[in-house]
């Protein structure tokens, strides 16, 4: 099967291109290496990917449009895992131009590309930034999600609404998979964790936002790819069913779904920091601050759809994950 991963030098691209292509899998990987964060390291995980005879990369831009419709016609491939993005809540405060190129215009071009090649299956990151405002926890599929306080969320629920209009009008399946705090090797140099790595590492101050008072649901990179992996095997079909007066904004009578892919155990921030210095084995010199523009106090997520639909949900204890973060940060910058 033909599949193409949009973000394929990316943190959760590369992991899910390693997977298909162990399982024989013909890959079609794009990025276009923007300098968002270190591109070496955008390269070095594009390295791992190289020596594989069934994937081909090709740099391209996802608001390209002509790019992009030419290589949906060259390679027509049967499923696509659109993880391209302009990642990072803080970011969008300073350059959303650049959240409007890649993830509406960019979105666009994807479904069009799908559309046009009667895709199969399209599925796409979206992101727990999407519950917003919303206070009950845990976030809930069927949660109403209208009040994003960051542009990246805005646009991230934009995909999620552009999707279910081609599913709509076109019949393609596509399921939105809502990520919850990513972590592991091989990760964003802009996410907390790896800021504070660093940071300690160096002996400077890491900065400490809401005076500590976070909670996150960290979720360890082999449990997102996993779920992404047995998710895109699993196309949604309609609802005949979806009753209309009363909607639930996770399915739909469109061959349409959203869906969260979290750990199920949000982590006070205070004791993530000293899972990270016991691995570390250094204690972090901290600095507390109020909360940041576009934050959120706390992130949970209900899996039970995940673990419905897939028999599967993540489960590695941070602990764990941490530690193997913290010997891959060691070995790779050396």
């Amino acid at each position: 099967m033909k599949i193409l991963v949009t973000g394929c030098a990316g943190f959760i691209g590369m992991y899910v291109c390693e997977r298909l292509l162990a399982a024989g899998e013909d890959v079609v990987g794009i990025d276009n290496l923007n300098d968002y964060y270190a591109v070496s390291l955008k390269e070095a995980r594009l390295a791992r990917l190289a020596p594989h005879a069934n994937f081909r990369f090709q740099r391209l831009d996802l608001a390209d449009r002509e790019g992009m419709a030419a290589l949906f016609a060259a390679e027509r491939p049967r499923r696509v895992i659109h993880l391209a993005a302009q990642a990072g809540v803080r970011y969008s405060l300073k350059n959303p131009n650049a959240y409007a190129d890649s993830n509406l215009t960019g979105f666009v071009n994807v479904l069009e590309g799908c559309r046009h090649q009667r895709v199969e299956h399209l599925v796409y990151a979206s992101s727990s930034s999407v519950y917003g405002g919303n206070t009950r926890m845990p976030f809930a599929e069927g949660d109403n999600v209208d009040h994003p306080v960051s542009l990246y969320a805005a646009t991230k629920k934009a995909n999620e609404l552009m999707a279910h209009a081609y599913s709509h009008l076109y019949g393609l399946p596509t399921t939105g998979l809502r990520f919850f705090t990513v972590y592991g090797p091989w990760g964003r140099p802009d996410m907390a964790y790896f800021g504070f790595t660093k940071a300690i590492l160096e002996g400077r101050a890491i900065d400490v936002y809401n005076e500590g008072r976070m909670q996150r649901d960290f979720t360890y990179i082999d449990d997102i790819v996993e779920g992404v992996l047995r998710i895109a095997e699993r196309p949604p079909a309609a609802n005949p069913a979806f009753d209309k007066e009363r909607p639930d904004p996770a399915g739909s009578w469109a061959p349409y779904r959203v869906m969260n892919i979290g750990n199920h155990q949000p982590v006070e921030l205070m004791e993530f920091i000293a899972t990270l210095e016991q691995a570390l084995g250094r204690e972090a010199v901290k600095n507390f601050l109020p909360m940041q523009d576009g934050d959120v106090p706390a992130t949970y997520a209900d899996t039970a759809a995940l673990r419905a639909a897939t028999g599967f949900a993540p489960s590695t204890p941070l602990a764990e994950g941490i530690a193997r973060f913290v010997a891959w940060y060691r070995a790779y910058y050396a």
